[in-house]
């Protein structure tokens, strides 16, 4: 890694004071100095137990759920099989760009508190304030989001709804031990899970494709048949005398379910402060997930176009009000003549539903243990046991799990769309957030004398790449809930846009009470407490055996 120019500024630690106060910044140090020492706020106490096989199974698997699963049904009877693949195309370039610009970062430094942190140290700390709150919050709220879709598929076997109750328990508490047991035993857990993931999801397109060329029991052709009729794209009913216009709406209506279908892609770079190697296996990660994003989103979606009409009245659509807890390929199959297929999709989505809601409950208890490591959350949560488990943060995130009991009362399809809205509205801000803060870091770093080149992982396509997610998550943000304003519901305007004030009310809370300040480029901080190369990375032995060499492509 490059050291600063001898032209950009350099600070000598001074009194301790607070990083927060505006003024000059007085903690930027050169660690050649004999006086450089570490902020205690650095100093993680985690261990870096999640190996390269667990990481790389994470980026790739982590967190599909049932956004996918589930939630492209919703897209599909939305906006049509054209319209649900455009909406899904577009919200994946703003999440690859939003990880790109995490992995740029966490390869500089792979610490506690991820992008929450870099939105403070490079920023402004109100701003690293309100993220972190924010993906907090969104994080915490997702878990019982995929508890209420598992207690949905559980469904597809036990129709009576009096048993959801058990079932919700029986899930929450399962991720609660594995979160509480320890990393070691999420990265295994989810190393199986996202097996079983991966599998499911390519045997759902192979056997798709096959269905859909005639090849089920039943014979039936399908092709494109359903892109010709009932057509496309989708309207959204709010401009039924405007047809293209209405076709338009019924794209954007959409955004929000795919935008939560991709929730949790940057879940690899928030674990880097546990993993070996952090910076060579997020990097490998990184670069991964655009094939993600090609092969199990887009192709999904598309197969999922070619299977299901957008107006079946099975398709899970609050539009619609169906309760069932079919997805679209459980429908296809069903339909196609094949009555073993969709008893093992269903049960493989009920793991998925259960691996995103543990994953999701992962990644809150490590934002907030981070918030607190820099005094932005009570000093309590950043407590660790001698193993490294952020165990205090851990219990108070399982305490959002019984927020998943709503769907015992209130019906399990108006809850689950109703959490979904709340927590994508939030998962927009973490990639807005993190967008803004790579442009700082980029052209901190440019001014400071950096090489970007020197780092582990890099996009050439930068900060074009940040600019264009930028504009597009704002976008987003402000359409969200255009749909309300044809038929004005408060409680739906107060789901789809509370989020803004919530961010932008925490950030002026803390740039008030702590009055903070925007960053300067030449006072941003890129030496403390980023450990080097050779504090991080072990030595990379190379594949000897064949199965070694099989498990390096995959891993």
């Amino acid at each position: 890694m490059a050291e600063p120019t001898p032209e950009a500024p350099t600070y000598e630690k001074g009194d301790g004071s607070s990083l927060e106060k505006g003024g000059v910044r007085d903690y930027i140090v050169n660690p050649s100095e004999n006086n450089y020492q570490l902020d205690v706020g650095d100093l993680d106490q985690v261990q870096r137990r999640l190996k390269q096989r667990h990481v790389q199974m994470i980026a790739i698997a982590g967190t599909l759920g049932t956004g996918l699963f589930l939630g492209s049904g919703e897209a599909l009877a939305g906006a049509g099989p054209l319209g649900a693949l455009l909406a899904y195309m577009l919200v994946g370039t703003t999440a690859y760009s939003a990880l790109c610009c995490l992995g740029e970062m966490t390869s500089f430094a792979p610490i506690s508190g991820t992008f929450p942190h870099f939105a403070g140290r490079w920023v402004d700390p109100a701003f690293g304030f309100a993220t972190g709150w924010n993906y907090f919050y969104t994080n915490a709220v997702s878990t019982p989001v995929e508890i209420t879709a598992a207690g949905i598929l559980l469904t597809f076997w036990d129709p009576n709804m009096n048993h959801q109750a058990a079932y919700t328990a029986v899930i929450a508490v399962c991720m609660c031990l594995i979160n509480i047991f320890g990393v070691q035993y999420f990265g295994e857990s989810e190393f199986i899970f996202s097996i079983v993931k991966i599998l499911l999801i390519l045997l759902l397109i192979i056997t798709g494709l096959v269905v859909d060329l005639g090849g089920g029991p039943n014979h039936d052709r399908i092709g494109f048949r359903f892109w010709k009729n009932p057509g496309p794209i989708a309207g959204a009913g709010l401009e039924p005398n405007h047809v293209p216009l209405d076709r338009l709406l019924g794209i954007l209506t959409v955004l929000i379910q795919a935008a939560f279908s991709f929730q949790g892609v940057e879940l690899v770079a928030v674990a880097a402060s546990e993993t070996e190697s952090p910076r060579r296996n997020i990097a490998k990660a990184v670069r991964r997930v655009f094939w993600r994003i090609l092969v199990f989103y887009i192709l999904g979606i598309v197969v999922t176009g070619m299977l299901v009409p957008y107006n079946d009245p099975l398709l899970l659509s609050s539009g619609a009000g169906s309760s069932t807890a079919d997805s679209p390929y459980v429908i296809a199959f069903t339909r196609a003549g094949i009555k073993v297929l969709p008893h093992i999709i269903n049960a493989c989505i009920f793991t998925s539903a259960f691996s995103a809601g543990n994953s999701f409950l992962f990644c809150s208890s490590r934002i907030l243990y981070g918030l607190a490591l820099r005094g932005q959350a009570p000093k309590i949560f950043a407590y660790c046991t001698k193993k490294g488990l952020p165990i205090v943060a851990v219990l108070a995130t399982c305490c959002f799990t019984p927020l998943a009991f709503m769907n015992v009362s209130s019906g399990a399809t108006t809850v689950f769309n109703w959490f979904v809205s709340l927590s994508t509205v939030g998962g927009f801000f973490g990639w807005w957030s993190i967008n803004i803060t790579y442009l700082f870091f980029y052209y901190g770093l440019r001014y400071q004398g950096f090489d970007r080149r020197e780092l582990v992982y890099y996009n050439r396509f930068q900060p074009y790449l940040s600019m264009w997610g930028l504009a597009w998550i704002t976008f987003f943000i402000l359409i969200n809930g255009f749909a309300v304003f044809w038929d004005f519901d408060v409680s739906t305007f107060l789901t789809a846009y509370i989020g803004i004030p919530i961010f932008f009310g925490l950030y002026f809370f803390w740039k008030l009470f702590k009055r903070t300040k925007i960053w300067k480029l030449g006072e941003m901080d890129f030496v403390t407490g980023i450990p080097s190369l050779e504090e991080t990375e072990l030595p990379e032995v190379p594949p000897v055996t064949i199965p070694q060499k099989i498990a390096a492509v995959l891993f």
